[in-house]
């Protein structure tokens, strides 16, 4: 049975302990570096589990005619869901999952945000803290 990590119609929120203002990662090839460029220019054209898959499949250094198998073999088990990711976590963003669960980034500072908490249909959930509480 595949694992999937795919949120829909759902918002998470920056962490409590996360920066206060939204900040692009310093290094673009770390995990957050890797995941706000996938997600930055391309607002909901990937879900969860592609851009999840294929940051660990760079970060591992998978070459692109086998990230599809090794996409199989990733979720064959359970991932942190995006409610873990650098993003979320620390760098202060926030991110929305539309109907078909793709997701885009959203800076918390835009009124987007309040927009989307306010819709009765979005499920709105926080990332997870760093630090205990």
């Amino acid at each position: 049975m595949a694992h999937t990590t795919n949120y829909f119609n759902t918002v998470i929120l920056p962490a409590e302990d996360s920066a206060s203002v939204a900040k692009i990662p310093a290094k673009p090839d770390s995990v957050a570096g890797l995941q706000f460029g996938m997600l930055v220019g391309n607002p909901y054209q990937h879900t969860s589990d592609d851009v999840l898959s294929a940051v660990a499949a760079v970060r591992n250094g998978i070459p692109e005619a086998e990230r599809d198998a090794y996409r199989q073999i990733f979720f064959s088990k359970g991932q942190p869901c995006f409610r873990a990711s650098p993003l979320t976590k620390t760098h202060g963003w926030a991110v929305h999952a539309d109907a078909q669960g793709r997701m885009a980034l959203v800076d918390p500072a835009s009124g987007i945000l309040e927009d989307l908490t306010k819709d009765a249909g979005t499920k709105v959930l926080m990332a997870m803290r760093t630090k205990r509480a």
